[in-house]
């Protein structure tokens, strides 16, 4: 544990399980996918935190929420935050944790300049990321995707959910799409989550500084078949498509099995079926599966596998079956400057602190892209996320907040000016890097 001062690590505690409620399932988790009403109150709260500190507020055309600390009128800025958005029936922590850890780690350094206790060069910036989760409009991490110019505007504006709303029609719903271009010029940014993993826990370290993320990529996989009666049709002369998805799916997971084992990680996450019909046999099946490994090698391997797969399930059960890659997301590499930074502020609090990669998608990964970034993570315990019963201990999430606001502190001094990014993989290797 931190000397973290009270008042701050009491009010951020106190926010961070308010805004919990806000769309609160009856098991401890919330459901606040993107761009419905419970999204829209936390942005609300957002909002409000912010404009009791006098703090400008700006949303852009693809819904990032963005409120700014000035402290050198007309200076580039910090960037720091995370999302708001959860997963159907999620985890209260995964993203709000960082934008909540944000607001507070801001108002902290806002009174230390007040105070005259730090010097900044830059503005301070924190930011709700619109969308990162995906699973209401895909792809995942849009907003910020958007933002980094990594995703076109305009498409993605276009983009529907299940129901046939487009994401312009959904944020104009919860009044959310605004015209901003958000802070453009940039020095730096930080970001602060959850592990979503067991490493630290296991390890029993306070935090850990991400170095790198995995190679992603998705798959959407259509098998069509025929509708017919599910009485009435012989069983030879049916073409269930339902059928087919099922031997995809279980493809998709077998495939990992033929790697070193955790080299490889794979699932189905997203089905629609139609007709869907309790007597019908079903014609057409979407399925959306995700491939990802530290080496982009495995990933491609056993994506060209699968395929010839594919066909071979569609021969033998009389379907068609079309497959199209799409969302790859290459390995990215966070500047060592920033993992450094990170380890010698452990040092400073007493927290342990080990060097380690992402599997997961972060907002920080499309930010990397375009400035120097720093993500860091604190313990999940048992390591679950994206379910209600995802959890990260009280005194877990003071340490975050407290190596954040000293992260930002030094960004905010120049502490990235002239690092290069995003990052190129070590020459030599970071460290042990458990997955």
């Amino acid at each position: 544990m931190t000397d973290q001062p009270t008042e701050l690590a009491r009010a951020f505690l106190q926010d961070f399980h308010h805004v919990a409620t806000i769309g609160a399932t009856d098991r401890g988790g919330v459901e606040r996918q993107a761009a419905t009403d419970a999204d829209r109150q936390t942005r609300d709260w957002f909002t409000a935190f912010a404009r009791a500190r006098g703090w400008p507020v700006e949303v852009d055309g693809i819904g990032n929420l963005f409120a700014t600390v000035e402290f050198v009128p007309g200076a580039a800025a910090i960037l720091t935050g995370s999302h708001l958005d959860s997963q159907p029936r999620g985890g209260r922590f995964d993203g709000a944790y960082g934008v909540l850890a944000s607001l507070h780690a801001a108002a902290e350094l806002q009174r230390r300049v007040d105070a005259g206790e730090l010097t900044p060069s830059y503005n301070l910036v924190v930011v709700d990321w619109f969308n990162e989760e995906g699973s209401r409009f895909p792809p995942s991490i849009m907003g910020s995707s958007v933002y980094a110019g990594l995703l076109d505007r305009d498409e993605t504006l276009a983009v529907r959910d299940l129901a046939g709303t487009t994401v312009r029609d959904a944020l104009e719903e919860i009044g959310y799409l605004g015209t901003s271009a958000g802070p453009r010029e940039l020095a730096g940014y930080a970001e602060v989550h959850i592990e979503q993993g067991r490493i630290l826990e296991r390890e029993q370290l306070e935090l850990g500084a991400v170095d790198s993320s995995w190679y992603t990529q998705k798959i959407e996989i259509d098998v069509i078949g025929e509708q017919s009666h599910t009485g009435a049709t012989a069983m030879a002369d049916r073409r269930d498509a339902l059928v087919g998805a099922a031997r995809v799916t279980l493809l998709v997971r077998d495939i990992c099995a033929e790697y070193p084992a955790e080299s490889l990680v794979s699932s189905v996450g997203q089905i629609t079926v139609e007709p869907n019909s309790p007597i019908v046999v079903n014609s057409h099946v979407h399925l959306v599966a995700d491939l990802r490994a530290n080496d982009p090698a495995i990933v491609q391997g056993a994506r060209d596998t699968l395929m010839a797969r594919f066909q071979q399930v569609a021969d033998e059960e009389r379907l068609e079956i079309v497959a199209r890659d799409f969302d790859i997301r290459p390995n990215r590499y966070y500047p060592q400057e920033g993992v450094a930074l990170q380890e010698r502020i452990a040092g400073r609090l007493g927290l342990g602190i080990r060097r380690m990669q992402t599997m997961a998608g972060h907002d920080s990964v499309a930010l990397n892209t375009m400035t120097p970034s720093v993500m860091m993570f604190v313990p999940s315990v048992d390591g679950v996320s994206h379910c209600e019963r995802e959890f990260t201990k009280d005194g877990d999430l003071v340490n975050g907040l407290a190596a954040l606001t000293e992260v930002l502190a030094e960004l905010l001094t120049g502490a990235l000016d002239g690092v290069a990014f995003p990052g190129c993989p070590p020459v030599e290797a970071a460290g042990d890097r458990d997955a």
